[in-house]
């Protein structure tokens, strides 16, 4: 199998299993967190005296990467940008709003939250193996994606390739969206990445807090977590008990 065949098999293999990543992050992020607050090293040390601050920076990265995937998922139409694993969808090809940008912004919005998780541990190798294996993974689905859409649309998309980065986003080449936002949709697809997101930021509070013996919980993360998980309730007896949140065309 010729290497360019090869490198479209791994990534559409990988794009159907991509929703294990984060599964894989998480656990070995917990064990590396449980062992630096139990036996902390130097750099988990210098984290520790400004462990206050440092759990709102590796949170807003995280939350980054929720409101790129929120812009995205916002103003794409129907079977084109979502959280499909069996194969390749793309009825048009997005060329306008945060696509304009950058062409593979779910994945740049992915890797700023998972990011901020791996932070949260405090272990330096870990955080550097985590941005080279993410480079290895998704540069697979990207290249079977771009396989798959350059068959399907052509000139146009190497036109637009060749003017707008994969991963990067430059800024200057911005078009006003196409379509309109529908908070609708993002409350429907993104609804639980939201939740687990805060789930993961209170767990390693709690766990912390407990490991270090003490009481002192932080109130912003934990009320920000009560929040999140009401409205998180809301949105899936919405989406499965009622027709509020589905919008024809998108």
């Amino acid at each position: 199998m010729c290497l360019r065949k090869e490198l479209e098999t791994q990534g559409n293999w990988l794009f159907s299993n991509r929703s294990y990543l984060p599964i894989i992050i998480l656990a070995i992020g917990i064990v590396l967190y449980f062992r630096n607050e139990i036996l902390p090293d130097n750099l988990n040390t210098e984290v520790t005296k400004f462990k206050f601050y440092y759990q709102y920076l590796c949170l807003f990265i995280s939350l980054l990467g929720i409101f790129v995937r929120i812009y995205t998922v916002g103003y794409t139409p129907k079977r084109t940008s979502g959280r499909n694993t069996k194969k390749q969808v793309a009825q048009s090809l997005n060329k306008t709003g945060i696509y304009s940008l950058v062409r593979h912004p779910l994945y740049l919005g992915n890797f700023l939250i998972y990011f901020g998780i791996c932070l949260l541990t405090g272990h330096l190798w870990f955080i550097i193996t985590f941005c080279l294996l993410f480079w290895i993974y998704y540069e697979r689905i990207m290249y079977a994606e771009e396989q798959f859409l350059n068959r399907k649309f052509g000139v146009d998309f190497v036109n637009w390739s060749e003017e707008t980065p994969a991963f990067i986003p430059k800024f200057r080449s911005y078009v006003k969206p196409s379509k309109s936002f529908i908070w609708k949709k993002v409350i429907k697809k993104e609804a639980d990445g939201i939740f687990a997101l805060f789930c993961i930021f209170f767990f390693f509070d709690v766990v912390g807090k407990l490991i270090g013996k003490s009481s002192h919980i932080n109130m912003i993360i934990a009320f920000s977590f009560l929040f999140v998980t009401i409205g998180f309730i809301i949105a899936k007896y919405l989406k499965k008990k009622t027709n509020f949140l589905n919008v024809a065309g998108r």
